[in-house]
């Protein structure tokens, strides 16, 4: 079930916390590299950050998978993470999540999103979801990221 992950609760940001360094390094892996920068993120951090994060949580309370979005102007939201554990990788996860944010922010004009261009799973994602390239930056040295944009609001007048 996706649910909003609370960010005060110090057990959803510390499985958060951990999920992400899970994921970054697969994205790493995804993109051929062998040393990324190290995340920036402490719990503190992620404890105080002004995102708003869904999750698909089991009746246990594990975090599986999340999705992170912020405001980036009015009607123009980011989708700053998108993670699912490793051991749970392939089970439409990632997929739940992202039509879940497409649903939920669907009266705004822009949802964009960040990634690797060598990333296919992430790449495939977005795309099947509607999402299109609309460029590219170095996000490092031989790293490139592409960017991709929805926009919800002409996908609910067509």
């Amino acid at each position: 079930m996706i649910v909003p992950l609370s960010l005060r609760d110090p057990d959803i940001v510390e499985q958060i916390w951990s999920l992400q360094h899970a994921a970054y390094r697969l994205e790493a892996h995804a993109v051929g590299v062998r040393h990324l920068p190290p995340l920036p993120d402490t719990l503190e951090t992620l404890a105080n950050s002004s995102e708003s994060f869904y999750g698909t949580v089991t009746p246990e309370g594990e975090v599986l998978g999340a999705v992170a979005v912020a405001r980036k102007k009015e009607g123009e939201v980011e989708i700053t993470r998108l993670m699912v554990h490793p051991q749970h990788l392939r089970q439409g996860i990632g997929r739940s999540l992202l039509r879940y944010v497409i649903e939920k922010y669907s009266d705004t004009s822009l949802l964009e999103v960040k990634a690797g261009t060598l990333n296919a799973p992430a790449v495939s994602l977005y795309e099947q979801q509607g999402f299109i390239a609309a460029g590219t930056i170095m996000a490092m040295s031989n790293v490139e990221l592409t960017i991709y944009r929805l926009e919800p609001l002409k996908l609910s007048s067509s």
